[in-house]
């Protein structure tokens, strides 16, 4: 973490912070690096820390089932963060969250956040509208589950993924890939093999390469594109062809008011 808090984290959300908003957070962030695989926190257990990824590390959220299975609900990049952001902290997890693509992170005790979001209306509005972008990504993804045929859901996972890597070459096994989709892996097989004729991806040992971005768009449900179109209407994260560009700071706004409109738009 850089000693100045103007410098860039990695972390488009606190990099989205003007200088003196983000020097309330900045001497409290703790350098960490998780592996691939690695838990950052399980359903269930207390969530004492917000964490965020910075760079191309990727952070899914999981809910498991009793028979072993399990699905993921969000996927969380450069562009967010884990662990009591919906919440005010310090509650018991609903999911787990196990690190997709490994590197190195920022963690945050959630007392922390919680005092610099009492000390700024920036960083209140700033986090109170990253909220909403979660909740819309899990909700998008609940419909999508229910829905759409996986042919479908693997595109928009696969799409998901790489706007957070910002690269063509995703490194992700087809064990992993499947257990994401709750399907069995030989069955995943069969698709990805689909999907390979049809020039969209190509299928290597421990990676994916996605050939024809704008082919897999269209041939994707449209749950992708509406969780982009709404991180960018609500939060300023703006989607290219290279991934995850930017996120630029909300407007200033008086008292709560901007925040409790934005919390609406996940909520209905």
């Amino acid at each position: 973490m850089p000693a100045d808090s103007a410098a860039p984290t990695g972390n488009l959300l606190l990099d989205a912070l003007r200088e003196p908003d983000r020097a309330l957070i900045a001497p409290h962030l703790e350098p960490v690096s998780y592996d691939k695989g690695a838990i950052v926190f399980e359903a269930g257990s207390d969530v004492n820390h917000i964490t965020f990824p910075c760079q191309q590390t990727v952070v899914a959220l999981i809910i498991g089932t009793r028979d072993g299975r399990c699905a993921e609900t969000a996927t969380i990049g450069r562009e967010g963060a884990v662990g009591g952001i919906v919440s005010a902290g310090r509650v018991p997890a609903s999911t787990e969250a196990i690190v997709q693509i490994g590197g190195p992170m920022l963690r945050l005790d959630a007392g922390r956040l919680q005092e610099a979001k009492r000390g700024s209306v920036e960083v209140r509005n700033l986090f109170a509208r990253y909220s909403d972008c979660l909740l819309a990504q899990v909700l998008q993804a609940a419909a999508c589950n229910a829905l759409h045929p996986i042919e479908q859901r693997c595109l928009r996972w696969l799409l998901t993924l790489q706007d957070r890597i910002g690269g063509d070459t995703l490194p992700i096994t087809h064990e992993l890939l499947a257990s994401m989709l709750g399907v069995q892996r030989t069955y995943l097989t069969r698709i990805l093999s689909t999907l390979q004729d049809q020039g969209l991806i190509r299928v290597g040992r421990g990676r994916i390469t996605v050939l024809d971005r704008r082919a897999m768009s269209v041939a994707a449900c449209e749950c992708h594109a509406r969780v982009q179109r709404h991180f960018k209407t609500v939060l300023g994260a703006v989607y290219t062809a290279e991934g995850i560009d930017r996120i630029e700071p909300p407007a200033p706004v008086d008292g709560d008011r901007e925040p409790a409109m934005a919390l609406r738009g996940a909520g209905g």
